[in-house]
Order: structure tokens, then C-alpha cells, then sequence
């Protein structure tokens, strides 16, 4: 049979998977930006999906909630500013993190989004919620490092990790809510020292 001479037709690149990927990081990106700016008052899914130039429903294909936008949002970026490091040294990736969750804290728009968060949590009870998710799951990030480094015999194993873990975030909110003295380099080494001699 004699061949015509035409060729298949190449196979057009998929881009809809990228366009909604564009489209989900413009959601989380507006509202976090959103939340930032709000200073304490009400955000809606309206504001939200023009901040961020789709439709409502648009929104809602994602999220059932904006609560659980907002808590993607802030963990999200979370996810972004803070590694999760497994270097085999418990120290190491203690410090990482520690250090990380300062600098990240003091970048726009992450900064003053929880800012926002923690101010208002204590009128408003879905900020509230919101705030006792998103720290439950950035505390299990770091009880998993000293869960690692006990297993590694790096912690005594009757060690208390939700108390080594309070002592981070406890330092870590208390300077960030009244910002009565620095979140840098030197304060995350000497914290991270602390909370291991402790235990």
C-alpha cells in the first residue's frame, strides 16, 4: 500500500494539569495575602477568589471551607519556609527547623498573617480552630525529629518530647507576639542546646 506522506499528528502538550496548578497557588496565594492584610477582619471566599481572579465555585472545587483554605494557606507556606530535614543528626535538624520557623515568621506575607492569627484567635473562634490545626501539625513536624533522635539514642528514652516541643514554640510565640527580643541565628542554636540538655 503506498504511503501518503503524512505524518502523525504530534502530540499536543497538556496544560490544563498546569493551568489548575497555576490556579490552586493563586487561591493559597491570595489568601494568605488576605489574611495578612485583614487585620482581624472578616475574609470571605468572595474576596478571596477575586484576590486571586477566578470565580467562587472555582474556589470550592478545592476547598469545602474557608477555613481549610486558610489553614492550607498558612501550612502550605509553612511547608515552604520551613524544611523538613532528615540528616541523621538530631541536633542538625532540630536547629534547621527552629532557625527556619524564625526567619520564616518574620517574611511578609507569612509574618503577619499569623500575626493576625494569634491576635485575633482569642475573639474570633474560627481563627481559634484554625490557629489549633495549623500548630498541631507544625508541633508534629518537630516531635518527629526528637521522636527520630530518641530512636537513634540521641534522647534519653524516658525524655518528655511534648515538653522539649513546647519549649520551642513556647519561646517562639512568646517573642513573636510580643517581640520584646530577637528571633535570629544565635537565639536558634542556643534554644536548640537548651531543649536537648534539658531532657
Amino acid at each position: 500500500m503506498k504511503s501518503t506522506g503524512a505524518q502523525p499528528n504530534p502530540e499536543r502538550p497538556h496544560t490544563g494539569r498546569r493551568r489548575n496548578e497555576a490556579t490552586h497557588q493563586a487561591i493559597l496565594d491570595a489568601a494568605l495575602r488576605l489574611l495578612a492584610e485583614s487585620d482581624g477582619a472578616p475574609i470571605t471566599i468572595d474576596a478571596i477568589a477575586k484576590a486571586a481572579g477566578v470565580g467562587k465555585q472555582t474556589v470550592y472545587r478545592w476547598w469545602p471551607s474557608k477555613g481549610a483554605l486558610l489553614l492550607d494557606s498558612l501550612l502550605e507556606r509553612a511547608t515552604i519556609d520551613v524544611p523538613a530535614p532528615d540528616t541523621g543528626s538530631m541536633r542538625e535538624d532540630l536547629r534547621t527547623v527552629v532557625e527556619a520557623t524564625f526567619t520564616g515568621a518574620q517574611r511578609k506575607p507569612a509574618g503577619p498573617a499569623l500575626r493576625t492569627v494569634a491576635r485575633e484567635a482569642a475573639r474570633d473562634p474560627h481563627l481559634a480552630e484554625l490557629m489549633r490545626l495549623f500548630t498541631a501539625q507544625r508541633r508534629k513536624a518537630v516531635h518527629d525529629i526528637l521522636i527520630r533522635g530518641q530512636q537513634r539514642g540521641e534522647l534519653p528514652v524516658g525524655a518528655d518530647l511534648d515538653l522539649m516541643v513546647d519549649q520551642f514554640y513556647g519561646v517562639f510565640w512568646y517573642r513573636f507576639v510580643l517581640g520584646h527580643a530577637p528571633l535570629d541565628r544565635s537565639t536558634a542554636d542556643r534554644l536548640t542546646d537548651s531543649i536537648i540538655k534539658g531532657a
